[in-house]
């Protein structure tokens, strides 16, 4: 009988530990499963803001590029004003320039014309 019971003793302290390396297996299992969800978690969140970063960079990258246009446009404006004021003006001086030289040619050509008498000389 002391056989038996020592049989019984040994197969039961087996079973126990059995189901205590089970119970460790399940809590191995239950907290790599919790971590598992923990960095699911945590990738989840990491592509929403990356998504977030991304969204609001593209939206002040939009709204640059409409400032910079519209200075472009309006700089291009105002080069295009400052040219025909300055060709205007050029063109008023060049003309008033034409005029006094035209001017200056009929005098020079009517104090240079010979009388239409004839000169002492051909006679």
């Amino acid at each position: 009988m002391k056989i038996t019971t020592l049989v019984i003793t040994l197969v039961a302290a087996t079973a126990l530990v059995t189901l205590a390396q089970e119970g460790a297996i399940e809590d191995v299992k239950h907290g790599a499963k919790k971590a598992g969800e923990t960095v699911k978690n945590g990738l989840e969140t990491a592509g929403e803001k990356t998504k977030e970063a991304a969204e609001t960079v593209g939206e002040k990258t939009k709204e640059t590029a409409k400032t910079v246009g519209k200075k472009t446009k309006e700089t291009a404006e105002t080069v295009g004003k400052k040219t025909k004021e300055t060709t205007t003006t050029v063109h008023q001086k060049s003309k008033k320039a034409s005029k006094k030289a035209k001017s200056e040619t009929s005098e020079q050509q009517s104090t240079n014309q010979a009388p239409n008498t004839p000169s002492p000389n051909d006679r």
